[in-house]
């Protein structure tokens, strides 16, 4: 186990009564209780932490928080493995496994990092020119190496054992942000009687202040306003919770980690997503450093001031000895002191040729050394920076170190506040963004505003939080908190124009963006930030450019001869910080996101030994045991008992609607491509529904109830389609008609008795219903009461046999079903699966979903007499279109095979005889099933039109399973083409 050796001997915010230790790549380490995996790392003498996308570079700690482009690790194993983390988020857990990524074998030996020789051949825009040429031949070569080498970490591929929670949560402010700023708004909004909610990534409150000694003036007061915060029964301290989006209705989502300290406890979420639901938002999400651009500056030992000083102070971790500063502001410098006074050598190299001079006295009070207009233009060194070339007055200079801490300027952290349209503005005096103007229900306070000083975030804080308690109606008197003043002197800075010489200087160092990529970007025409964005890949990673982001436009702006704010932004948008796919799908995930329902006779179906299939949203019988072994054997034998004897089928899943009112025949007479408003009363009739584009959309039939009112069914899978379609054209085409919909697919139980003696079984079952052919015929209803219940009778038929449809309450479709049952024992009455009912509409010749699929027309399904000449119904017009009338257009034809011992396929894809097997063929095979009337399977296909010549052979050719098998093209009605079974 290594040893902490550069953990300072006391100091930090880390407990060390409480050792904590992890592995890292295999390594077993040792850290603290308070550590993150980036602190424990660091206090280990871990340096060089992971490799950089495109050219594989040695890669280290750059920051301290959900910034780090470079520290990316994977946490886990099996369906717990995590990959893409940024280390220095990462809360240190007892026996934490972490591994580096994006190299092999090792993070010490990369075999890629020779990318780096080709960096001429992997400049800005290469992926677009790879993909391009030079030919498809070539292509297929590089193709493998390009994915292969795509990515960062690797997900894991086994199922998720943890469990994840969705939830609600409702504040009348919410702040985001725990810094000074925050906790000062948090503190005036609950001191004005305002419920708060504080969101704060860390596991500690704070912010910026936890970069101060643990023993100071900062310590004090943050101690003494959290203790209050708590006082208030009225505040939610989120910690560990990330605010990743800003949604309408002032809606942030929010992602909270589990508390890493000990074992995850029984049943207790991993991670858990909260829509927090808020009356006003105070935004002090703080600011992000900037890094510098010179030669080499993506060094392991490269990092930014503020990180350094936090790794300090904060973890006790003092990663370097020979330290230099290099910096363009004032607040540096405190790094520079505070490195100087835990024992470091600490070089300042100023780009300003005069700093205040308050800074160069106490500098040379404490023995650090200063360098005025002095920058670094080279770092040295390998898996660790070993020394810098200074450049200055007079001339250049070599410099030994093993820390380079770079301080380019501060960003505004605006991203939230930009995800609901408040343009970032630009304020010249601190050379940043910030929000623009918010609306009357948010508020802006501390760094993300431009108020760097500690001392002016707690008073905007302050101001903010009562302004937004303020809007929410809480005004009770507020005293102004403690004072805080650390003594920052105002931050004047120095513009830094990202340039550099000699060797690469990225701006972006989690996509390998160089000042050269930008350069190129330039003279190859894409100088907006969109466009350079894209064909750069800049800011395109995990860390989605926050800290290369400034760096780029500037360099940008330098080149185009523009202001930044010319030059603009790139925009915005949700997640702020990645989020877990599982967080973010909770317990919804297999039948809680997709919830399958069951029919009233669901129960019924298993005691009857039946084997369920999932079928869009429902759970229907496939097949039942009692009839063979497996579904092959099972459903011919089904097909044969409807066609001799009867069946028995459950149909509550068709979409059942009510339509009502007086122009209810006018509205149907509209939707449906055939009419209805001459249907009798007491008559169903089937019809086919069109799209506006003239292709088919759903069918069904509909039964006239009354002379207002009509009972439409619709297909299983289309249910909710079709009724959201009618309520659209109710809506906006037509609200002049009088007709209310509603959805009754609940209501009713409904089943099917089909089969040659259905009649007989439907007359035992309801012995005083008079159920002969001129009381009941083909397409005619029955309602009456059974059993103090609603009944309804349609005779209709789906399989070719005659059949009826029968509607009872769902509170009493199980009784029902079991009458049916009893009364038709005496006539072989079999109860049969979805399997078999679509095999028997396939030898009727129905079509059904694999045919109205989204492309055919009424023509090409033979429905085209159904409308003759009628017109103004949705579809008609567009349906005349020449090319849905092409006589080469495929059209629905029947396929029976002709070769012993061989089977059609659905999918299968047909060419002539001679043709040769290429692309899309003559057409394609819709549905298949065996015939036991004609003893060969049989398929429906839709095929070119100008050959569908019935008699003529076609070649069936099944890529999937390399099968070809002629077939003769027949009539699609394979059975009783004129109708007598049904209407007898």
């Amino acid at each position: 186990m290594n040893a902490q050796n550069k953990r300072l001997p006391g100091g930090g915010r880390i407990d060390r009564s409480y050792p904590v230790e992890f592995s890292f790549d295999g390594q077993k380490m040792a850290g603290y209780r308070g550590d993150t995996l980036a602190s424990a790392l660091l206090a280990n003498g871990v340096t060089l932490v992971g490799r950089s996308f495109k050219y594989h570079r040695p890669r280290g700690i750059l920051s301290a928080g959900p910034e780090e482009p470079n520290a990316l690790v994977t946490l886990g194993t099996a369906g717990r493995r995590e990959p893409n983390l940024p280390a220095t988020t990462l809360e240190l857990g007892e026996g934490m496994a972490a591994e580096s990524q994006n190299r092999w074998p090792s993070l010490a030996f990369d075999v890629q990092s020779v990318n780096g020789l080709f960096a001429p051949f992997l400049s800005a825009g290469f992926y677009y020119k790879t993909f391009m040429g030079p030919t498809r031949r070539a292509w297929k070569v590089y193709e493998h190496f390009i994915r292969k080498a795509a990515g960062l970490g690797r997900a894991g591929t086994e199922p998720d054992p943890d469990r994840y929670e969705v939830r609600h949560a409702f504040a009348d402010v919410a702040i985001v942000g725990g810094g000074p700023a925050g906790l000062s708004a948090a503190r005036a909004a609950a001191a004005a009687g305002a419920r708060v909610a504080l969101i704060e990534q860390d596991f500690l409150l704070g912010g910026q202040l936890l970069a101060e000694r643990s023993d100071g003036a900062a310590a004090s007061w943050l101690n003494q306003i959290e203790a209050e915060l708590k006082s208030f029964d009225t505040v939610t301290l989120m910690k560990r919770t990330s605010a990743f989006g800003v949604y309408d209705g002032n809606v942030i989502g929010l992602v909270e980690q589990r508390d890493q300290v000990g074992p995850p406890r029984t049943g207790e979420a991993r991670q858990t997503v909260t829509l927090l639901r808020a009356r006003s938002i105070v935004f002090a999400t703080g600011a992000i450093e900037r890094p510098m651009v010179f030669a080499n500056n993506d060094r392991p030992g490269v990092m930014l001031a503020s990180a350094a000083r936090t790794y300090l102070n904060r973890f006790a971790v003092l990663p370097g000895r020979k330290v230099i500063v290099t910096a363009v502001n004032d607040g540096a410098w405190r790094t520079a002191f505070d490195y100087a006074a835990a024992g470091a050598e600490v070089t300042v190299a100023d780009l300003r040729a005069a700093p205040p001079t308050a800074l160069v006295a106490e500098a040379a009070r404490i023995g650090v050394t200063v360098r005025t207009a002095t920058r670094i233009v080279d770092l040295h060194g390998g898996r660790a920076v070993r020394g810098a070339t200074l450049a200055g007055p007079y001339g250049q200079s070599e410099a030994a170190c093993d820390l380079v801490c770079v301080s380019g300027g501060w960003s505004p952290t605006v991203h939230l506040t930009s995800h609901l349209g408040v343009k970032p503005r630009y304020r010249e005096d601190i050379d940043g963004f910030v929000p623009g103007a918010f609306p009357a229900d948010r508020f802006g306070a501390g760094a993300m505003m431009g108020n760097y000083a500690t001392a002016d975030a707690i008073e905007g804080g302050h101001r903010a939080g009562v302004e937004a308690a303020s809007f929410c109606g809480k005004s009770a008197p507020v005293s102004a908190p403690s004072k805080l003043d650390l003594g920052e002197t105002i931050t004047t800075m120095l513009r830094e124009i990202p340039s550099a010489q000699g060797g690469k200087a990225f701006v972006d160092f989690q996509m390998d963006v160089t000042t050269k990529d930008v350069e190129l970007a330039h003279r190859e025409g894409y100088e907006a930030v969109e466009h350079l964005k894209r064909y750069t890949t800049l800011g395109m990673g995990t860390d989605q450019g926050k800290t290369s982001n400034f760096l780029a436009l500037s360099a940008m702006a330098a080149l185009r001869g523009a202001t930044v704010p010319e030059t603009g932004t790139t925009t915005f948008r949700p997640p702020f910080t990645p989020v877990a796919i599982g967080a973010l799908a909770g317990r919804a995930t297999g039948h809680h996101f997709k919830p399958f329902r069951r029919t009233p006779m669901h129960d019924l179906h298993l005691a009857n030994g039946a084997d369920m299939l999932e079928v869009g949203l429902w759970m229907r019988p496939w097949f039942y045991k009692q009839s063979g072994a497996d579904v092959n054997e099972a459903y011919v034998a089904e097909m044969r008992n409807v066609r001799q004897a009867a069946g028995l089928m459950d149909i509550s899943t068709l979409g059942k609607i009510d339509v009502q009112g007086p122009d209810a025949a006018t509205f149907l007479d509209r939707v449906y491509a055939n009419g209805f408003a001459k249907l009798p009363v007491g008559r169903a009739r089937y019809g086919v529904m069109l799209r506006d584009d003239g292709i088919v959309f759903d069918d069904g039939t509909t039964t006239r109830l009354a002379e207002n009112r009509f009972f439409m069914t619709t297909s299983t899978a289309k249910a909710a389609d079709v009724l959201s379609r009618l309520e659209f054209l109710l809506d906006t085409a037509w609200p002049e008609l009088r007709v209310a919909i509603t959805s009754v697919s609940d209501e009713w139980a409904a089943m099917s008795v089909a089969g040659p003696k259905s009649r007989a079984i439907l007359g035992a079952a309801f012995p005083s219903l008079d159920v002969s052919n001129e009381a009941l015929p083909h397409m005619g209803l029955h309602e009456s009461q059974w059993e103090g219940c609603a009944l309804r009778i349609v005779r209709l038929s789906y399989s070719g046999e005659r059949a009826y449809e029968i509607y009872v309450g769902a509170t009493a479709g199980e009784q029902l079903w079991s009458r049916l049952l009893e009364a038709g024992r005496p006539f072989d009455l079999k109860p049969y699966g979805v399997e078999a009912l679509g095999a028997l509409r396939v030898e009727k010749g129905h079509v059904a979903g694999p045919e109205i699929d989204g492309r055919t027309t009424l023509d090409d399904l033979g429905l085209g007499r159904m409308v003759g000449k009628r017109s103004s119904f949705v579809g008609d017009v567009l349906r005349r279109r020449p090319a849905l009338l092409a006589p080469d257009r495929q059209r629905l034809v029947g396929l029976e095979c002709i070769e012993d011992g061989k089977r059609l396929r659905g999918g299968a894809i047909l060419f002539l005889p001679g043709e040769k097997a290429h692309g899309h063929g003559r057409g394609r095979i819709t549905s298949v099933t065996f015939s036991p009337e004609r003893g060969h399977y049989v398929g429906l296909a839709l095929l070119a039109g100008d050959v569908a010549t019935e008699g003529s052979e076609v070649v069936a050719v099944y890529p999937m399973k390399a099968e070809t098998v002629r077939a003769r093209i027949v009539s699609p009605v394979f059975l009783d083409p004129q109708g007598e079974r049904l209407h007898g």
